[in-house]
């Protein structure tokens, strides 16, 4: 029998502290089966269909290995050794054919629901700019004087305590909470793809072309992200991290940035624009 002592006491709440605070972050996480948590009502809404559908063809499954189990007991040689003639049978016929579309209806009115809702916001709040290069990204404000700079990956060697390696970057995009905001992709070279699991983002970055589509994270935090379209060498190396802040705490940083960034207008040469401490 095991002892429970004071000290594996602590350590299982500082583990289960540290899990939780794990499980708010947009990010991957050790041996984890699904889905990211949450961020966005499109994720939730993501989230329950994919875990209503595993259900649907988990029975469905199930049921035609029902059905082949029956048939190798009842209608094996020993069991039926003159087999039926028979060659058609019209409720059946009606039913395979009936049932299958009912369910195929059923599967596709939410979904295309949910395809339109996360397309994205009729009244958008502020706009983002993500634009893909060979290999990192720059993002524009547009609402905010056209505030611009450049996100790349800190390698290994640069990484410090609690940053995540392969997707932190030196410059993160900083965002309000509860705020309708519209996504624009677009990219420089080649395909790219702006991707945030959390909150559902995956559109494609094309040269000569802007794609849209919208987020509304519901509540504070860092969400991490990756280039989801392969795009040369250094396809693995262009993470994406976005800060959720306080709307009290957006316009601080948009100031700001502003005052930091103010070279960069145009440009694609940036500087670090962070959250006071």
């Amino acid at each position: 029998m095991r002892l429970i002592t004071k000290g594996s006491v602590l350590g299982a709440l500082a583990a289960l502290g540290l899990s939780a605070t794990a499980a708010l972050a947009g990010e991957p996480l050790p041996w984890q089966m699904g889905l990211q948590p949450a961020a966005t009502n499109v994720m939730q809404d993501l989230v329950t269909m994919h875990d209503g559908l595993l259900i649907l063809i988990t029975l469905i499954s199930l049921f035609v290995l029902a059905l082949l189990l029956y048939v190798v007991v009842r209608f094996n040689e020993k069991s039926n050794p003159v087999p039926s003639k028979t060659t058609h049978n019209t409720l059946i016929e009606v039913l395979w054919t009936v049932i299958p579309i009912l369910i195929l209806v059923a599967i596709a009115v939410p979904s295309f629901q949910l395809l339109y809702f996360a397309d994205r916001s009729a009244n958008p709040e502020m706009t983002l700019k993500a634009i893909g290069h060979q290999w990192y990204w720059s993002y524009e404000y547009p609402d905010h004087d056209n505030l611009t700079f450049d996100s790349r990956i800190i390698r290994d060697e640069d990484l410090k305590p609690g940053q995540k390696r392969l997707l932190e970057t030196d410059n993160r995009v900083v965002l309000p909470v509860d705020t309708d905001i519209r996504i624009l992709t677009t990219s420089t070279d080649v395909i790219h793809a702006f991707a945030i699991p959390a909150a559902a983002i995956k559109l494609d970055a094309n040269p000569g072309k802007i794609n849209e589509t919208w987020v509304r994270f519901n509540r504070p935090g860092v969400y991490y992200g990756q280039c989801s379209e392969l795009c040369g060498v250094n396809h693995g190396f262009m993470p994406i991290a976005i800060e959720v802040v306080a709307k009290a705490a957006f316009p601080t940083w948009v100031a700001r940035a502003k005052r930091e960034f103010a070279s960069n207008t145009g440009t694609t040469n940036t500087r670090v624009a962070r959250l006071a401490e």
